[in-house]
């Protein structure tokens, strides 16, 4: 069985951009280099896809890792009840 890790949301993100601006920016000056760095960005979205696909459930503070938003609420929130 393969071992797969999650992967952040951010690398999704960024293989779905990076695959755009190849395929319509840097294809005009190059066929080559555009081909290159599409193919590179389509493998990083594979990627990410069997990432979410086959990461265990369970371990809450792997994913707590993972949710930089959460964090930042819940640290708001802890000041706020501070305050109080």
């Amino acid at each position: 069985m393969i071992k797969t890790h999650p992967l952040k949301s951010s690398f999704m993100f960024f293989s779905i951009i990076g695959f755009f601006i190849s395929s319509f920016y840097i294809i005009n000056y190059s066929l080559d280099w555009g081909f290159a760095f599409a193919s590179a960005f389509v493998i990083m979205f594979i990627s990410s896809v069997v990432s979410m696909s086959r990461v265990p459930i369970g371990d809450e503070e792997h994913y707590r890792e993972l949710a930089v938003h959460e964090r930042k609420y819940e640290q708001k929130v802890k000041k706020l009840k501070k305050r109080k």
